[in-house]
């Protein structure tokens, strides 16, 4: 949090306070009633009506109890940003207190496990089972906690990769992350091109397609599209571009879905996390992804 920030939080923190100060002693003014006035408030609901007595003493005094614990409170263990309080206690010291204490007593455990070769590491039931919790944490929200992945989120667990599936290209994915981008073709090859098109990328995974509109789309598939999927569609690894022969399909294999693709292209991230995972970390990573293909 930066200092302006931080002042502004701080600020606007000690206003709510004083503000809720004030509005507790306005309603002791009415104290210059008697405790059993029979002077109301001037509303009434139901044949209810409000007499203007004063907050009970003992009420008023826990919300200057509370207010005075807020001050406190602020003072002692403020956690606002750049500013700490008279305790030197803040929230992001508390995390790298933790988090020290973890590398102290948790990295070797990684260091054991992480030295080995990854293809072993992945039969290692421990080494393994270190990875899932990996996994859960920081991968399960796109795979899915059973690495099955999801619209626009590979499965992990068959032996279709987009970008390869040896451990050392795993480890790669991970650490460094990948975007993969598809272009879209709506304005190149306008409606009729595009249903055209979808129908010669059925026909390349034996699906059910227009025999006629298959024919005329194949020469817009090798003019537009062999550059990454090549000329056969079976793709390229080394571009991340996907299998068009096969029945697995990362955003959907129907007509509608291949439209779709076609029409405005995709746009997909893999997040690097050499910056959230020590290299041990991934490594751990790597080998539990790697053994869900190769049990």
């Amino acid at each position: 949090m930066n200092l302006v920030l931080s002042v502004g939080v701080t600020l606007i923190t000690l206003a709510v306070i004083l503000g809720c100060f004030a509005l507790v002693i306005q309603t002791r003014k009415s104290e210059k009633y008697k405790e059993a006035t029979e002077q109301t408030l001037g509303h009434e609901f139901d044949g209810i009506e409000e007499y203007d007595n004063p907050l009970p003493r003992w009420w008023f005094n826990l919300f200057v109890i509370t207010i005075v614990f807020g001050l406190v409170y602020l003072m002692l263990y403020p956690g606002l940003g750049n500013f700490q309080g008279l305790l030197g206690w803040s929230s992001k010291g508390q995390y790298n207190t933790e988090m020290a204490y973890a590398d102290e007593h948790y990295k070797p455990v990684f260091e054991k496990y992480a030295a080995l070769p990854i293809e072993e590491a992945a039969k290692n039931p421990v080494a393994v089972q270190m990875g899932q919790r990996l996994f859960l944490n920081n991968c399960a929200v796109c795979h899915g906690s059973q690495a099955q992945g999801g619209h626009g989120f590979p499965n992990l667990g068959d032996n279709d990769w987009l970008y390869g599936g040896a451990p050392d290209t795993i480890l790669a994915t991970i650490t460094n992350g990948r975007t993969g981008g598809m272009p879209a073709w709506g304005d190149a090859l306008g409606e009729d091109g595009i249903e055209d098109v979808a129908n010669y990328v059925l026909s390349l995974s034996g699906q059910p397609h227009n025999t006629d509109a298959a024919a005329r789309g194949q020469a817009n598939f090798q003019a537009l599209c062999t550059a990454c999927h090549g000329p056969d569609g079976k793709g390229q690894q080394a571009l991340g571009a996907p299998n068009l022969t096969d029945n697995i399909w990362l955003y959907g294999g129907s007509f509608a879905d291949i439209t779709q693709t076609l029409r405005n292209g995709r746009a997909g991230a893999m997040p690097a996390h050499k910056d959230l995972l020590s290299a041990d970390k991934i490594k751990l990573l790597t080998a539990y992804v790697y053994s869900l293909s190769h049990k």
